[in-house]
């Protein structure tokens, strides 16, 4: 057990245990992306990784190749014997149920929260996005030698967030390329007046492959973001671009 009263003895280590509670199967750049932006660190990743090695020698952590990445996993099994030795006697029985839980009240399933785009240079990607597209910042934090950079809509600030990720990988370049040869947007993004947004976009100097194009009640206009990336822009008839998930099964 001394193993893991000394893992635990570092906040880094013990945040980095919150994390994975949380969030099961990271990889280390998403590990350190989240202990930057919920507890403040700063930590490098290779002082990430050091921290994550005692966790492993301990036992508390264990990771597993998934192809070109490897992920990070929790685990608590160490836990057990601090639990029976202290805690197991003088934790009093759960009093017993004496009624069922009410029926369709807990909500499963998963939730969209950050979606990634991946950019040349973040910085760029950045100021193209927020200046020129009009997204607003919602989160930049060095991330060891890069930043962990969030962007969001300003019809909805506490929606999904997309993440401008480095192209360190090269599977990364390679998959971006191919797409942007053959002309296949990467993402796309709602907007309600594709015309009026591609005359303002192309005022900016930003350039299009594709200009709006009706295909029955939608219409799509393909833009170069200057990151690396085609951009779709779309509209549905009788949509808007903030409309929320309620209000479209309302209309």
């Amino acid at each position: 057990m001394t193993d893991v009263f000394k893992a635990l003895s570092d906040p880094t280590r013990r945040a980095i245990v919150d994390e994975l509670r949380q969030r099961d199967g990271q990889s280390l750049f998403e590990l350190c992306a989240r202990l930057a932006t919920n507890h403040g660190s700063t930590s490098s990743r290779q002082a990430v990784s050091q921290h994550l090695g005692v966790l492993e020698a301990a036992g508390l952590v264990r990771s597993e190749r998934k192809g070109r990445y490897k992920l990070l996993f929790l685990d608590t099994a160490p836990l057990t014997p601090v639990v029976e030795r202290w805690l197991a006697e003088r934790t009093a029985p759960a009093p017993a149920r004496t009624t069922a839980p009410a029926t369709g009240t807990a909500r499963m399933g998963m939730k969209v929260t950050w979606v990634s785009l991946f950019v040349d240079d973040q910085e760029h990607g950045l100021r193209f996005y927020t200046e020129v597209l009009g997204f607003i910042t919602k989160h930049d934090v060095p991330v060891g030698d890069c930043r962990w950079v969030t962007v969001v809509s300003p019809l909805d600030p506490d929606g999904i967030e997309l993440v401008l990720e480095p192209t360190s990988h090269p599977a990364v370049r390679q998959f971006r390329d191919a797409l942007t040869a053959e002309g296949t947007p990467f993402t796309s993004f709602a907007v309600d007046d594709v015309d009026a947004e591609y005359r303002r976009l192309h005022d900016l100097g930003v350039h299009f492959i594709q200009p709006p194009t009706a295909m029955g009640e939608t219409t799509t206009a393909v833009f170069d973001d200057t990151c690396g990336n085609l951009i779709q822009m779309h509209h549905h008839a009788g949509q808007s671009a903030g409309e929320t998930n309620e209000e479209k099964k309302e209309n």
